[in-house]
């Protein structure tokens, strides 16, 4: 995949140097002798259809987004380094993109899938994604970005294992499980943007979801005595979950791709876009367990259930399920704080300018992000500093290498609260490649927020209650944290992230809920590098598609 890259760097450095062919020649021969003797990185294929399909996952029929026939899409295996080709058809009527939750993209936003980075696939057409998971392991999953479509399926897990001769800090387990879980609603996508663009908010969701099926439509078959690794994302649109297993202890052990110390749970809280893997025992006796996801912090507590079956069992599942948390937000804080970095496990892991000590880098600025919910011009908004978001007629990052002008303005968010009136604004903040920066997301809604940030990881060194202050930062966990793509900030609260800005290219920040996301909760994080070098980010692909004002344009 990148062996051309590489002859293309070395051209580029020697044009540089002034030097000719001859040692062109000479770095050629050695580049291909290295390639020979360690190979390149594997590659996997994948070609998909997108289609739309009848499904009943409440039991109501409605119009769902298929991958190759199936609800959720088809699972990614695949392990670090892994080059993926993945070859999207759209058959919807409409356009179509898939972006991957989690998965960095180093130095390729030209792959991230939103729509601030690439053009949407047209109808009866395909794209061809070329990804790297380039020095990632961990548990993430992909999902249909434009518009609605993510409330009408498209998604699927993704996982990325830890190469062979890699040591793992847990015993191979005897099998592996995903579940990806959330709220769904039964009225169509179609319906519920129109919903969205009327100025209304959504209405409660109508249940939760297990890998597509409602309540009891699911069975997890386990060996008595033997431990699995269970894979869990939350890919709902509105509303944070609780997952447990009746009588069965989650022995967690990865967030996000980064080992965790190995603390033991009755039950873990998955906001919004976050995922994390588990190891559970088959320790009971033999029989079936209930598997239960519930709703976090809503008046009303939605649950759906799934089962943990014994092979041996020789009876039905008994008892009622397991009653889970539903509204304390301090116990909810307290297990935040309780997931640490596993500092002796070996693998992959951010590597801040050259350091693993994240606490002991100088950030080089600070950005709060305040979210608000306000009414601008008679219909509901969500807005970061007062400016809600509308995407421009091209491709940010399109527009940024054609150097096309009046689509944005790299400095049209403000770097912190201003307290002035919302607006509409196609906002983009410009960032300094290198920079390292600390991020303070303030919540002071009376609803959990759960932001992502495309391409980077997050060190989350501190969250609590009330208003942030420079004082906050002597609360800081600047030793064992976890890093992460996806975090939650609680009603009346803040959380503070530590954030190296080491891949260039055009990023997207967005509330996970979807609902927010889609009436202006997010913005684009310009990541800029100066030297305009290979080394830094990967060129245009030749397959991109243009559309808006980049049309004519050569890729």
């Amino acid at each position: 995949m990148y062996r051309s890259l590489f002859k293309n760097l070395i051209t580029e450095e020697l044009g540089k140097m002034g030097l000719g062919r001859n040692v062109w020649c000479l770095m050629l021969v050695v580049g291909l002798l290295v390639t020979c003797t360690r190979g390149e990185d594997p590659y996997r294929f994948y070609t998909w259809n997108v289609t739309y399909g009848d499904i009943y996952p409440l039991g109501v029929k409605q119009t769902g987004i298929l991958i190759n026939g199936q609800f959720p899409g088809p699972q990614i295996e695949s392990v670090t380094n892994d080059n993926l080709i993945i070859n999207v058809f759209n058959s919807l009527d409409e356009p179509f993109l898939l972006s991957w939750n989690g998965v960095q993209q180093r130095r390729n936003s030209w792959q991230d899938g939103v729509y601030g980075t690439n053009c949407p696939i047209p109808l009866g057409q395909n794209f061809t994604y070329v990804l790297q998971v380039k020095d990632q392991i961990g548990s993430y999953f992909y999902f249909p970005s434009l518009g609605m479509h993510k409330a009408a399926g498209g998604f699927g897990g993704f996982k990325i294992a830890s190469r062979s001769v890699i040591p793992v800090p847990f015993a191979p387990p005897a099998g592996e499980f995903t579940i990806l879980a959330g709220d769904w609603f039964t009225k169509n996508h179609t319906d519920l943007k129109a919903i969205l663009d009327s100025g209304t908010d959504l209405p409660f969701p109508d249940g939760l979801l297990i890998n597509g099926r409602g309540s009891n439509g699911y069975t997890f078959t386990v060996d008595q005595g033997k431990t699995y690794r269970f894979r869990i994302s939350n890919v709902g649109l509105t509303t944070s979950i609780n997952f447990r297993i009746q009588g069965h202890k989650l022995v967690l052990v990865e967030v996000e791709g980064i080992h965790t110390l190995q603390n033991s749970y009755d039950s873990l809280d998955l906001h919004l876009g976050q995922s994390l893997s588990v190891l559970v025992t088959a320790d009971q006796p033999p029989q079936n367990y209930y598997i239960v996801v519930s709703t976090r912090f809503t008046s009303q507590v939605l649950n759906a259930t799934s089962f943990f079956r014994y092979s041996n069992s020789a009876g039905t599942v008994s008892g009622p399920p397991p009653v889970g948390l539903t509204t304390q937000i301090d116990l909810s804080l307290e297990q935040a704080r309780s997931l640490r970095r596993n500092l002796t496990a070996s693998g992959p892991r951010p590597n801040p300018q050259g350091s693993y000590h994240y606490g002991m880098i100088n950030t080089t600025r600070t950005i709060r992000l305040q979210n608000s919910a306000p009414v601008i011009n008679g219909k509901q908004r969500y807005a970061v500093n007062s400016v809600s978001f509308i995407p421009a007629d091209t491709p940010l990052k399109l527009a940024d290498y054609f150097k096309i002008s009046g689509v944005f303005n790299p400095n049209s968010i403000p770097y912190s609260p201003t307290g002035a009136g919302a607006y509409l604004q196609t906002s983009v903040m410009a960032a300094d490649f290198r920079g390292y920066v600390e991020i303070v997301f303030e919540n002071y809604e009376d609803t959990v927020e759960s932001w992502h940030i495309d391409g980077h990881n997050l060190f989350v060194v501190g969250m609590d209650g009330g208003q942030w202050s420079p004082a906050s930062r002597l609360s800081y966990n600047l030793r064992d944290t976890i890093s992460r793509c996806t975090v939650q900030v609680y009603p009346s609260s803040w959380t503070a992230v530590y954030m190296p800005l080491d891949n260039v290219g055009m990023w997207n920040v967005r509330s996970e809920n979807w609902a927010r996301q889609y009436l202006g909760q997010q913005f684009y994080l310009r990541v800029y590098s100066p030297a305009n070098s290979w080394r830094d980010e990967y060129p245009i692909p030749s397959n991109a598609i243009l559309c808006g004002r980049a049309v004519g344009h050569r890729a």
